[in-house]
């Protein structure tokens, strides 16, 4: 197990980038297709055919910068699990079964529940309070699908990891390393992910990353909140880091609620990002602006955490009555 910041970047991002071409071509070959939904926006539809499962990229090299690094089984868990399921739903169902294009939302959120659970068991960081493992499993469901939402722009989900990775940093010291390795690992992949994307993350890289963000996070929020249980402003910097995520994913069930009540939209599309295609803005307008909005939650989030922790460490003032004993 190494802490060398250097060595860990270096090791991912070097593993990446020797394997990046290579695992493209490997895509290509298998023939490992983008299959767009067609209630996509129109202008979506162009990215039909784009091979998937791009996340390999990452994965080359940010699974072994993990294992070195991490000593918590919990989190290798998650990753892995996650990006099993991701695997399953990308490569393994649709070849498997004609027609479809990847897992059942019932059977997927189900095995993500199941992985979500014992990651959170396993978690050293959170074990032994059910409590806990409890809000870890959550944050680990709600982070893996919403990430994946955010994979479909040129650009979008790549550029959203390094942001969060260096958001994280603020509340989870215990990931440092990993989200270093993280954001190592994404740079082969942005390279063959910008636009016009030749390939995209697919879910077995969005789910495994949306998974170690969820951990990442849940962690940091029951590091603050022990042993003396009052430090809320960690829970208000990880909502204000991640409002993007937030968005992408609480949208969805809104907008299908809605449509099944009154058959009307409230959003011109969703996920969110859809609704700017639909209204015409330009694919690189929208990363530009969802990758900024994420660095000023990011921003936001660290002035909330540091600022709380300031308040953490102030000594209090004595409530002692003057003359009693």
């Amino acid at each position: 197990m190494t802490t060398n910041p250097i060595l860990v970047f270096w090791l991912a991002f070097g593993i990446s980038a020797i394997f990046a071409f290579p695992i493209y071509r490997a895509l290509i070959a298998v023939k490992s297709r983008q299959t767009i939904d067609s209630f996509a926006p129109e202008g979506h539809q162009k990215k039909q055919g784009t091979p998937t499962m791009g996340g390999l990229i990452i994965l080359a090299g940010w699974l072994p910068a993990l294992f070195i690094t991490q000593h918590d089984y919990g989190m290798i868990i998650a990753v892995v699990g996650f990006m099993l399921i991701g695997f399953l739903d990308d490569f393994v169902v649709p070849r498997m079964i004609k027609g479809k294009r990847g897992l059942g939302w019932k059977q997927k959120i189900l095995m993500q529940l199941l992985v979500a659970v014992g990651a959170a068991y396993l978690s050293t960081d959170l074990n032994p309070s059910w409590l806990w493992i409890g809000i870890g499993a959550f944050l680990i469901l709600f982070f893996s699908n919403a990430f994946n939402f955010a994979d479909g722009l040129d650009g979008l989900a790549g550029g959203l990891i390094v942001v969060l990775c260096i958001g994280m940093v603020a509340v989870s010291q215990s990931s440092v390393l990993v989200a270093l390795a993280l954001i190592a690992a994404t740079i082969p992949f942005l390279y063959l992910n910008a636009p016009p994307a030749k390939v995209f993350m697919g879910d077995v890289g969005s789910l495994p990353i949306g998974a170690f963000l969820g951990l990442g996070f849940a962690q940091g929020i029951r590091a603050a909140f022990d042993p003396i249980g009052s430090n809320w402003w960690v829970v208000f910097a990880v909502i204000a880091m991640n409002v993007v995520l937030i968005l992408e994913l609480v949208l969805v069930p809104i907008q299908v609620g809605y449509y099944k009540r009154t058959k009307k939209r409230i959003f011109p599309a969703t996920p969110i990002h859809h609704a700017f295609e639909v209204k015409g803005w330009p694919e690189s307008r929208i990363v530009w602006t969802f990758v900024l909005t994420q660095v000023v939650c990011v921003a936001l989030g660290w002035t909330i955490a540091v600022h709380g922790e300031q308040l953490s460490r102030e000594p209090r003032p004595s409530t002692r009555i003057e003359g009693s004993q």
